[in-house]
């Protein structure tokens, strides 16, 4: 059985009749339906187009729709547990990326197997989460705010105004607009990418930046920063966000994903995995920001440097990078990154461990996590010339 192989066959092992389980294995949380992993491990299924995990996408999405809160917040778990469901909306603080990953998700599925009913099923749940997402700019300001742990990053010390919930909101409503286009989303869509463009990385001249004080203080980086707020901002390298720039082809005119590819390939070839790590460089013990990592958990600390969100390395994070370095035209160095990612999920004999310590190479995290074989198939399938709707 080949890599690929190994990682559908993880995805038919996470499937139910309620939508993609986050991992085969029934530790803490994880036997349940998740927005943001369901939807990664749609996003492959749809890719892949086997029917039967094509329909536990469709299964993940519906059971996301039919527990969003009446406010439109999608949950950010489901459990099915007799006698009752139980809904989770998020731990510290609410998840706010579920949101734009359902609507991603909803409209994937729709655009890549043209059932257009489902579109109409669904587009109350839609709107409900777009305007969410409006009401959370809280300043009509075209920007979410974020609170920090309100996103996949749920310890990492970012907040504010996060580059990655944007870009995802950004995909959202490039989604929407293709399944139920009109003048509005369009504007809305212009207005965020613009803002996106001019506050995250340095430019020479700008004429209104959403935070001047902060903004004249930013240093000129080869990447796109991972977000500011009221205080300032925080400028480490966040490697899913980017990606997810690349894969939006966000300034093209300027040609800016050709300096974070740069950035990012040099930084794969310096590390012991040759991956990105999510967040760079580490927080240590002696950096003013670790008192913040070090108190956002709920439970156990797991944000060691180099570990988990703290500069571990993720297989799906790589999916998604190598998926946007096919946009962008650079395929070989595609093939690397997907080299690689098997070679992760490979370990302890297929295991899929849900990510690496960077600096030692040792798994971390939950064994047969399921989108670190989404990552592969993913990046498989973009190798393949298949894309998703962005």
């Amino acid at each position: 059985m080949n890599p690929y192989q190994r990682a559908i066959g993880l995805l038919k092992n996470v499937s139910t009749e309620k939508g993609f389980l986050a991992s085969a294995n029934d530790i803490t949380n994880y036997r349940r339906v998740w927005a943001r992993d369901g939807v990664i491990c749609s996003l492959a299924a749809l890719l892949d187009g086997d029917e039967a995990l094509v329909q536990t996408a469709a299964a993940t999405l519906v059971t996301l729709a039919d527990h969003q809160h009446q406010l439109g917040n999608i949950p950010s778990n489901v459990l099915f547990e007799k006698p009752q469901t139980l809904l989770s909306f998020g731990g510290l603080a609410g998840r706010v990326d579920t949101v734009s990953w359902f609507i991603i998700g909803v409209c994937n599925y729709v655009l890549l197997t043209n059932d257009i009913n489902f579109a109409e099923i669904h587009k109350e749940h839609l709107n409900k989460g777009l305007s969410l997402m409006e009401a959370w700019e809280f300043n009509n300001n075209h920007l979410m705010y974020v609170p920090r742990s309100g996103n996949w990053a749920d310890e990492y010390i970012t907040e504010g105004y996060i580059l990655y919930d944007q870009l995802l909101r950004l995909w959202a409503l490039r989604c929407y607009q293709q399944v139920f286009p009109s003048q509005q989303i369009e504007d809305k869509i212009e207005d965020i990418e613009q803002k996106v463009l001019d506050n995250y990385r340095k430019k020479e001249t700008i004429d209104n930046p959403y935070h001047p004080r902060a903004y004249r203080r930013l240093r000129q980086e080869g990447y796109w920063v991972a977000s500011f707020s009221p205080s300032g901002y925080q400028e480490q390298f966040d490697a899913l966000a980017n990606a997810l720039s690349i894969l939006l082809g966000l300034d093209n005119e300027n040609n800016f994903s050709s300096e974070v590819i740069s950035y990012a390939e040099t930084l794969r070839a310096s590390l012991k995995l040759n991956l990105l790590p999510a967040f760079w460089p580490p927080i240590t013990e002696e950096d003013a920001d670790w008192s913040l990592l070090e108190n956002n958990c709920k439970y156990e600390f797991r944000n060691i440097p180099y570990e988990f969100h703290n500069g571990g390395t993720w297989q799906m994070v790589n999916g998604f990078y190598g998926a946007g370095l096919c946009a962008y035209g650079k395929t070989e160095a595609a093939k690397e990154v997907l080299q690689q990612i098997h070679r992760l999920n490979q370990a302890e004999d297929w295991a899929f461990y849900e990510n690496f310590n960077t600096k030692t190479g040792g798994a971390t995290g939950v064994p047969h996590c399921a989108w670190s074989a989404a990552g592969a198939v993913i990046l498989q399938q973009y190798l393949n010339g298949k894309k998703l709707m962005i």
